[in-house]
């Protein structure tokens, strides 16, 4: 089955994880809930995309984050607030190796024999294993999740109201 390139892809509340990608097509695959995407774009210029779409730029975003939960690296992006779309990146947003993982599509993580790797269910069933430490992944969900709080317009209809 061949590959749909698309020149643009807007975040959404089904995009699960953006990966970088070595080919010479595309720069991002996209995983949302039943399928994938290959774009264009690159992973963060999607994000920053993703958040001026959100009400707010991408540096504003992070600087508010800083601000509000003194994270300082690897910081937890909430890409539109309202739509309940948070990401973090799992590892500096500089590097290729980068990917984005979104933190309501999780539904666990778990050690891998490699301490160097982590494995992530998602709520759709696909498993991700990354190169990432299990500890430091844990501490990546765990700022998100204290970002998610910080930043909650605290609806009590949301299903998403912590």
């Amino acid at each position: 089955m061949p590959k749909t390139i698309l020149l643009h892809y807007e975040i959404n509340r089904d995009t699960s994880a953006l990966f970088s990608a070595n080919h010479t097509d595309y720069y991002t695959i996209v995983w949302e809930r039943d399928q994938l995407f290959y774009v264009k774009k690159p992973i963060l210029q999607l994000v920053k995309e993703g958040c001026l779409e959100g009400g707010a730029e991408y540096d504003g975003r992070k600087t508010a984050v800083v601000f509000k939960t003194g994270i300082q690296n690897r910081i937890p992006i909430p890409i539109n607030p309202i739509e309940h779309i948070y990401a973090f990146p799992t590892h500096s947003p500089k590097l290729h190796e980068c990917s984005w993982i979104f933190y309501h599509h999780i539904k666990t993580i778990k050690r891998h024999h490699n301490p160097h790797q982590s494995l992530i269910t998602f709520k759709h069933g696909k498993e991700l294993l990354l190169d990432i430490s299990y500890h430091t992944l844990e501490r990546q969900v765990q700022r998100t999740s204290y970002c998610i709080v910080q930043f909650s317009h605290r609806d009590h209809s949301s299903p998403y109201y912590l």
